[in-house]
Formats: C-alpha cells, sequence, structure tokens
C-alpha cells in the first residue's frame, strides 16, 4: 500500500470523511434488537487511574484532572486513535460505580457533540468498528439513569457508524483494522433496529478475510502473537454475537478460530503470557485465557513450528524461538529482526526474553527494538539478521518494511539422549559476510536445563570468498561477533564463580546458572525491557558472549540450568501488581 502522505492515501481519508458525514442522514435506530453479551474486559487499576485524570496511552501520561478528554492536548496521532476507540470504557466499566458511570456517559455523549457529524479523527473503519464494540458492550452501563434525548442521541450515533462502517470497511487495512471494522459491524446489524441487513453481507465478508487472512498454521502475515489474538478474540467475539441470535458464522470463520486456538497455545509461555516477536507484547491480562475459553477448542498442536514458531516444553519451562523467514512486505513494517532468538520462561517467571517492541515511546525506540541486538540471538559486526528499508504502510511513524532478511530457515525438531532438540539456521548474513548462523537448543525432559551451540559458518565457496572480504576489511582482525541473552527486569544477576558463569536469581526463589565453554568474552551488560502501559523503559541486564570470528566456523556452546539446591517444585504465591507510572 502507498506512504500515508501519498495521494491515495489522502484521497482515502478524505472519502472516509464524506461518508462520515453522509451516515449522518440516514434514519436513525431507535433501539436495540438483540444485544450481545458483554465480552470485552479492562483492568481496575487503568479505570482507577482514568478517574484520576491520568490518561496513559501508546506510552504517553497527560494528566488532568478537570478536562474533558476531547479537549486533551494529544501528544500524538495514536494517543488520539486510543481514545477514539473507547476501549477505556472496559477499564471504567471494570471499577462500575457510579461516579465512573457518569464520567464514561459524559465522555460518550461529550464524543457525539464534538464528532457524531462525522469529523474528527475517530471516523476510520478500524476505530468505528473497534467503538462500536465498546458502546455495545456496555450500552446497559452507559444507558442506565438517562433520558429520552441522551438515548435517542445514542442510538442514532450507533446507527449512523454501522452505516459508515457497511460503505468504508473495506478500505480498512489488511488484518486486524478489516477485523476490528466486519466484527463491528456484525455486532451492530445484530444489535441495533433497521440495520439487520448488514449482517450477511459482512459475515460473508469476515469469513472472505479468515480464508485470504488464517494460514493452515493457523497464522497470520505479520506473525506478531499478540495481534493474533487479538484477530482470535475479535473472530469469537463475531461467532458468539451470531449464535446468541440464532444466527450461525460461516465454516470459513469456524474453521479460522479452529486452526487460530491450537497455534496461540503454542506461542502462550508456562506464565501465561504470549512470546514478545514482531511487534507484540505478553498480550492484556487475562485476554488469552478468556478468549481460548470462549472459543470451547480444546485441540492444542504438539510442540513444533506454528506460525513459524517453534516451542519446546518440559516441567515447568517453556522456551519458545523465532523460526521462520520474518514478515514480507506491508505485513514487515512492524517486524523484527528476531530470526533463531528465543525466550525461556520458568513456572511463572520470565528469564530468557527480547527487549520487545519500543513503539509506544516512540520512533526511536522503535527502531532500535526492531534490530537483532535488542533480541536474545547472534548478532554481527554490528549488523543485524534484517535490514530496514525506507517504504511502507503508515500509522503516523515514517515506516520501514523488512528488507535482505532471511530467505533460507531451515529447522528440524528432535529428540536428544535427554530431553527435546531444536536446531535451525539462517542466511540472513551469508550476503554481508557470507556466513550462516546455526543454533542448536536442547531442553532436558525435566525443564531443568538447557543446552545451546551457536554456529557461524562459510558452507559455500561463494560464502568463503565474501567472508574473506570482511576479513579484509576488519583488518584481519577477525569479524565480531555477540551472541546475547536478554534478562527479565525481575531477575537478579551476578557474575559466579570467578567470572566464569553467571547466576539469575528468580521471585520465585529459583536460581538459573549461566556457564559457556570459554571460547568467547562473557559479560553482562545494561538492556532495556520494552512493555506497552509503561511510561519509560525498564532498565535490566543482558549476558553477553563476544568475541571474533577468525575462521570459516566458529562455534559457541553455552548452557543455561537451574542450580542444584533449585526445589523441584516451587510454591510462587507473590503477585505482580501493574504498575502504571513507572
Amino acid at each position: 500500500m502507498s506512504n500515508p502522505n501519498s495521494w491515495s492515501a489522502r484521497q482515502t481519508r478524505a472519502m472516509h470523511r464524506v461518508h462520515a458525514r453522509l451516515s449522518t442522514l440516514a434514519r436513525p435506530a431507535t433501539g436495540f434488537t438483540s444485544m450481545p453479551e458483554p465480552r470485552t474486559i479492562g483492568t481496575f487499576a487503568r479505570g482507577r487511574q482514568l478517574m484520576a485524570g491520568n490518561f496513559l496511552f501508546a506510552g504517553h501520561l497527560v494528566s488532568s484532572v478537570d478536562t474533558s478528554i476531547w479537549d486533551l492536548d494529544c501528544p500524538d496521532a495514536v494517543f488520539e486513535q486510543d481514545l477514539h476507540g473507547f476501549s477505556l470504557l472496559d477499564d471504567l466499566a471494570s471499577v462500575g460505580d457510579t461516579d465512573t458511570r457518569r464520567r464514561a456517559q459524559d465522555w460518550l455523549w461529550a464524543w457525539i457533540g464534538h464528532f457524531g457529524r462525522g469529523t474528527g479523527p475517530g471516523w476510520t473503519p478500524g476505530l468505528t468498528g473497534r467503538r462500536l464494540i465498546r458502546w455495545i458492550n456496555h450500552a446497559t452501563f452507559l444507558l442506565r439513569a438517562q433520558d429520552k434525548r441522551q438515548s435517542e442521541a445514542y442510538y442514532r450515533s450507533l446507527a449512523q457508524q454501522t452505516i459508515f462502517l457497511s460503505r468504508r470497511w473495506h478500505k480498512a487495512a489488511p488484518g486486524l483494522p478489516r477485523f476490528e471494522a466486519l466484527t463491528g459491524l456484525v455486532y451492530a446489524g445484530l444489535a441495533l433496529q433497521g440495520m439487520e441487513g448488514h449482517v450477511q453481507p459482512a459475515v460473508a465478508a469476515l469469513a472472505k478475510e479468515c480464508q485470504a487472512l488464517v494460514d493452515d498454521q493457523g497464522g497470520i502475515p505479520t506473525r506478531n502473537p499478540e495481534e493474533l489474538l487479538e484477530v482470535f478474540t475479535l473472530l469469537t467475539w463475531a461467532a458468539a454475537a451470531l449464535s446468541d441470535a440464532d444466527k450461525a458464522a460461516l465454516p470459513a470463520h469456524l474453521d479460522a478460530i479452529e486452526r487460530i486456538a491450537p497455534t496461540l497455545r503454542t506461542l502462550r509461555h508456562s506464565d501465561g503470557g504470549l512470546a514478545r516477536f514482531h511487534g507484540g507484547g505478553r498480550g492484556q491480562e487475562g485476554r488469552l485465557d478468556h478468549a481460548l475459553a470462549a472459543s470451547n477448542v480444546k485441540t492444542r498442536q504438539a510442540d513444533g513450528l506454528s506460525m513459524g514458531y517453534a516451542r519446546l516444553s518440559a516441567g515447568r519451562t517453556s522456551v519458545i524461538v523465532d523460526a521462520a523467514v520474518p514478515p514480507k512486505g506491508d505485513s514487515s513494517i512492524n517486524a523484527h529482526a528476531s530470526t533463531l532468538a528465543f525466550e525461556l520462561t520458568s513456572g511463572r517467571r520470565p528469564v530468557i526474553v527480547n527487549c520487545g517492541s519500543g513503539a509506544s515511546f516512540g520512533e526511536e525506540w522503535r527502531r532500535a527494538g526492531r534490530a537483532t541486538p535488542s533480541h536474545s540471538t547472534v548478532s554481527l559486526d554490528g549488523y543485524s539478521s534484517a535490514r530496514l528499508g525506507e517504504t511502507g504502510r503508515g500509522t503516523g511513524w515514517r515506516d520501514q518494511q523488512l528488507v535482505d532478511a532471511p530467505k533460507d530457515v531451515p529447522i528440524q525438531m528432535s529428540q536428544a539422549p535427554d530431553g527435546i532438540r531444536f536446531q535451525g539456521g539462517h542466511d540472513g548474513f551469508s550476503r554481508t559476510h557470507g556466513l550462516t548462523h546455526a543454533r542448536t537448543l536442547e531442553l532436558t525432559f525435566d525443564g531443568r536445563g538447557m543446552a545451546g551451540e551457536d554456529l557461524l559458518v562459510a558452507l559455500e565457496d561463494a560464502d568463503k570468498q565474501r567472508f574473506d572480504k570482511a576479513l579484509e576489511h576488519q583488518a584481519g582482525k577477525g569479524v565480531p561477533y555477540q551472541a546475547r541473552f536478554h534478562l527479565h527486569p525481575e531477575t537478579d544477576a551476578v557474575h559466579d564463580m570467578g567470572g566464569a558463569a553467571i547466576s539469575v536469581a528468580l521471585k520465585s526463589g529459583e536460581i538459573w546458572v549461566f556457564r559457556h565453554d570459554g571460547s568467547a568474552d562473557l559479560t553482562l551488560e545494561p538492556s532495556v525491557y520494552l512493555e506497552k502501559g509503561r511510561l519509560k523503559p525498564r532498565a535490566t541486564k543482558q549476558i553477553v558472549l563476544s568475541g571474533v570470528a577468525m575462521e570459516y566456523a566458529t562455534r559457541i556452546r553455552w548452557s543455561l540450568a537451574k542450580a542444584s539446591e533449585s526445589n523441584v517444585a516451587i510454591r510462587d504465591l507473590n503477585r505482580d501488581e501493574l504498575d502504571l507510572t513507572h
């Protein structure tokens, strides 16, 4: 698709405004025919923060006790879009007292007053679908103690937004925005009087999108686990709303739910959070379990490849590896150069992580989070395994697709003598340095230890020639490499055994020890942990094995295992409360 400032993108936005205004001329709905059971969930803590006048969206905190949210000085377009999507209703409803309901009502009817005539940034198909779902889900909460005039304004706005969606959903970007638009149209068509005619076209379009975008592995083109969860959630909501109205989702829609559910189980760590790859985070607390339960899909995939990720699990330990080529084209504008990176979680405690998406902290952090050194894998001579280009679909940043990415990522899963083995490789450094990165991970059957090997090798004659040139460029001193293992910020890491190892203590009381074969230099260095919902990156540490490649084959061996004194089963009852201010 085109650049956000291109003529075609500007024309699309202009037509959104035209249809938004035309929709206000339509005959309004007068009430509900049926109302889907509320399924969106928020957090009590965020609801209290909103009531206190602390508006934390897109990594920005704006504090204003007496100002309407529609009069806030929004720091960027993403912050503004989050407001207009009305997901904040989920958090306010989770508090649910009288004062919170009044605040939600004030903000909703103020939106109708400010933007109900088709103006403002909220009239895009994806945001409109998101907003409709929340307005309908929380209708009982919102309409309580409202007079006839306010109720009529509410229903009139719902109908206008529905008509806008019916005309413009196809202009939403493929993927999550289009699923939001169509799910919102299904919801509204089922719920509102006079809107029933929009249901079947939306149901058919939703099934078509499922066929086009959900592959046989239950994956989506962006390979973003959190985005997959959001798509899955929307599909389950739409199917449930149809079922509640004695209507059926089409087979392609239901088949997509059947394929996605076991994939999400594969991508879930032992602590219940999703693996953080390609711009995705852990997922909203409770969303994954809620969506899986609502889907009624009980199947799970054996350890293996799902949406391009390999999973090794044993005992209380889960390991998830990025084991496929990165997303391509417009699907890669949020993708990371993370091939062969892994995350390891023990019980309820993440140990090895990737830095995550820096998108909520601005363009520089977003770019840094996408680079290979921000992942638990090998980087070479300052290079990432994929580079950032200059084109792509815009979301407010200068979006860059991944280019020069690995084209060949062979992998094999097998049984090791005392556990399960992952073997993979990628050619992302072949063009620049003539080297292929091969990684082997072996997790023991009891989940108490993992042995790793990273190999940098020049395979073909042409590769050897490129490596020789790279060596010449370094004046014969060798090609620098770094194998990084980023630690979760709630771990406590220190040098051990006279500097030959690093001990990593978890809040659960477990201790994991990192050792290596001595072929590289072992250091403990600063790192960051990037997550949505915080004002700034969290400081943490990373284990780094660094050295130089002098030969056509360089081998680095390492291990990460629980200390012998760590119990087999630990009762981990400490609860981490959500902190919205740090």
